[in-house]
């Protein structure tokens, strides 16, 4: 299975950063709240980061962390690739 997770920001590259997940290559990054098969409850801690208790279930099941800019990258190329092929 195609298991990575990123932590990205909602409001560029300044913001506050989630964490998101992907579960196949040609599928874009989405929050961990959509995920709800793989999402566990945040911690309750004042200014923690959304998703740290997620990332950390996951990464002991052997999902992969990706950089930010590596996943945010990704993002065009991909968009790239379905255009051409389209044409």
């Amino acid at each position: 299975m195609y298991r990575q997770m990123c932590w990205i920001s909602k409001t560029g590259e300044s913001g506050e950063k989630i964490l998101h997940l992907q579960t196949a290559p040609n599928q874009p990054w989405r929050p961990y709240t959509a995920f709800p098969q793989f999402a566990v409850p945040d911690y309750q801690i004042p200014g923690g980061s959304k998703g740290w208790a997620t990332y950390q279930k996951l990464l002991k099941a052997g999902w992969v962390l990706i950089k930010s800019a590596n996943a945010n990258a990704a993002i065009p190329t991909l968009e790239l690739e379905v255009s051409s092929s389209e044409s």
